[in-house]
């Protein structure tokens, strides 16, 4: 669907492979149906993970803005509806473009670094669970009481561990190389480490699911993405619910955080002090735990946005 002039046209479905053929396909369709390379035009997609990365790299590479929408939160846009097929599927994310059409903002340029960095990182989490779960079996086997098939497993799954011991250590030596080739990625991963509770994973991480903060992404947002902001739950005078967070989040950055959160108040005495002091006012132990995180990552979008190293201020006045 074009608007022109703020009136909508006629819609036209076409429908093309998710291949560098079918790319190229659609690039004549949008030549032929005049629509402007440019901040004019706004093509509207559901995140879909890896299947649209090829998308994203044609509009990068054409200066075409892309959005690149969740694709739960344009579901829920439309309301009760029945029926699906890439054909309806099409014209509701038409109609999705249209009404948020103030509200939209185009995703960054792709940068394949940060996504070879996010295929690092993500390959690093698949084989550390696959070390993690080789790992809990073995100890639970000593629950059995039968040392000769706890031998047998531990001596039968020794070479498994040992090459994803390998292979994970061959990961992070290239994440490590990525970042050091990439000045501005560097750059933020330094500035990251001074963080109290950011290492380099966390660092890492960050850089990758937010290509590099590139979207001036702020500290809610990213506190938001994370789940770790708490929303209220009232309506009327009839439900008071309790603030509490959502539980659409990314997951692995927030159990980074937990680890990260638990980590500040064993080692940094200003978080201990602000974990022990809300738990003395009656706070739950979690519900501090969750600040903590959020706090980290208002730090974290602070160092970024000043392009400063983190000053711890207790020390300072101290």
């Amino acid at each position: 669907m074009k608007v022109v002039d703020h009136q909508r046209q006629t819609v036209t479905t076409e429908r093309f492979d998710n291949t560098p053929d079918g790319i190229a396909l659609m690039h004549k369709l949008l030549v032929k149906q005049e629509v402007p390379f440019n901040e004019h035009s706004l093509l509207v997609i559901e995140n879909t993970g890896i299947y649209h990365r090829q998308l994203w790299r044609y509009c990068s590479e054409h200066s075409l803005p892309i959005y690149i929408g969740n694709a739960a939160h344009i579901k829920w846009s439309f309301g009760i509806a029945r029926g699906k097929n890439d054909v309806i599927d099409s014209k509701r994310l038409c109609d999705y473009a249209y009404k948020q059409a103030e509200d939209l903002k185009a995703t960054v340029a792709l940068d394949p670094v940060y996504l070879k960095l996010k295929d690092l990182m993500t390959s690093r989490s698949m084989l550390q669970r696959q070390r993690n779960a080789i790992k809990v079996y073995l100890r639970e086997l000593k629950d059995t009481h039968d040392k000769t098939v706890q031998d047998l497993m531990e001596k039968a799954n020794e070479a498994a561990l040992k090459g994803l011991d390998k292979s994970i250590a061959k990961i992070e030596g290239l994440i490590a190389t990525t970042i050091k080739e990439t000045e501005k990625a560097g750059k933020n991963h330094e500035l990251l480490n001074t963080i109290p509770g950011i290492g380099n994973v966390i660092a890492t991480y960050l850089i990758c699911c937010t290509n590099n903060f590139a979207g001036k992404v702020s500290g809610k947002q990213l506190a938001s993405y994370a789940g770790v902001v708490p929303f209220a739950e009232t309506s009327g005078s009839s439900v008071k619910g309790r603030n509490k967070v959502h539980k659409m989040a990314n997951k692995e950055l927030k159990a980074m955080l937990h680890m990260a959160a638990i980590s500040c108040i064993k080692n940094y005495p200003e978080f201990r002090q602000y974990y022990d002091r809300k738990v003395e006012e009656g706070k739950h132990s979690r519900s501090v735990l969750n600040a903590i995180k959020n706090k980290l990552l208002l730090r974290v979008v602070a160092v970024i946005n000043k392009q400063q190293p983190y000053v711890d201020n207790t020390k300072v006045a101290a």
